[in-house]
């Protein structure tokens, strides 16, 4: 007698799904989109309403199924899910890979880009190279959306940079864990959906962040100040694999791209509301809202000056041509 086990079953299920994807899409195409965020989040309500208009596009044709809050992969598993085929879609923010090359995290070197004019001309600048670096692994870029800029959330007032010094503070991707080190910060990895237990249990006691992902994890549960640092915008991504995208017929492939494509504006504007909206629930629910003095900002500037040498150097002429875009 065969026995199967459940985790066994659930294998073989994604087996037959990649396979899928080399053979023409039937009557009804099913994709599965993996996102870290949850069902409140901007970036997944926008990511929705393009899974409706994709579906509307195609009469029923092609079905995705968004998965929030990291519900079916988590954020660090989700480039590599929808790569190997366990999944045909997801989201990401961009510069978690900076680890695989330097392009994915253009967009969160501190002060470089800290309005939304500018971190569009940032992305258009970078946006070919980082299509390209996909590409090597089977992805396609399908659309950006930038969080509104980074702020330093703590149970304190900082002044100074002095003022982080010891503190454990989160960090989501290689920039935020470096310029904890530059602030004589303790950096400590944390997700968005851990942020609550995290300050509870007091494995971080700061951050930087979005009033977006400040709000949505009620932060004046467990912190009192935000200083609106508007440091940089860091975007996601949303990218599909492309074995599957190649499989749809030419007008589903349409229909994906034309709603992608409405979403990255849609999601633009969003985050602009976002900003104003998130900024302003903080202060309605107690937080502390401050702009950063000059000490602080001229701290923050010096930091962001190093980061931006130090990633200068690491990105080669890949990251001197996008800086010269940039800068034109």
């Amino acid at each position: 007698m065969h026995h199967f086990t459940r985790a066994a079953f659930v294998a073989t299920g994604f087996l037959t799904g990649a396979i899928g994807f080399s053979v023409s899409a039937s009557a009804q195409t099913k994709w599965d989109m993996p996102v870290p965020y949850g069902d409140t989040n901007f970036h997944t309500q926008n990511i929705v309403q393009f899974a409706d208009e994709v579906k509307s596009a195609t009469d029923g044709g092609l079905e995705i199924t968004v998965h929030s809050n990291g519900s079916l992969f988590k954020h660090p598993d989700i480039k590599n899910a929808v790569r190997q085929g366990l999944a045909q879609i997801g989201e990401i923010l961009g510069s978690r890979l900076s680890n695989e090359d330097p392009i994915y995290e253009a967009d969160s070197i501190p002060f470089l880009a800290t309005s939304y004019d500018d971190a569009r001309k940032l992305y258009d600048a970078s946006r070919d190279a980082l299509a390209a670096k996909l590409e090597e692994q089977g992805l396609q870029l399908l659309f950006s959306v930038p969080w509104p800029p980074q702020g330093i959330y703590t149970k304190k007032e900082i002044a100074t940079v002095d003022d982080l010094k010891g503190l454990k503070m989160r960090a989501y991707n290689a920039a935020t864990e470096r310029l904890a080190q530059l602030a004589g910060a303790l950096p400590t990895q944390v997700e968005v959906p851990d942020l609550p237990t995290a300050f509870a249990t007091g494995r971080v006691e700061a951050m930087i962040t979005s009033p977006s992902t400040g709000a949505n994890s009620k932060v004046w549960d467990f912190l009192s100040h935000y200083s609106d640092a508007q440091a940089w915008l860091p975007r996601n991504m949303v990218f599909v694999n492309q074995a599957a995208f190649a499989a749809l017929p030419e007008d589903q492939q349409k229909a994906v791209l034309d709603a992608a494509a409405a979403a990255e504006t849609r999601g633009w504007e969003a985050s602009v509301k976002e900003t104003e909206e998130k900024t302003q629930a903080l202060k309605d629910n107690g937080i502390t809202v401050t702009t950063p003095s000059a000490e602080l900002k001229t701290g923050l500037a010096a930091f962001g000056a190093t980061m931006a040498e130090e990633w200068a150097a690491n990105a080669g002429e890949a990251g001197k041509a996008v800086l010269d875009a940039y800068s034109n």
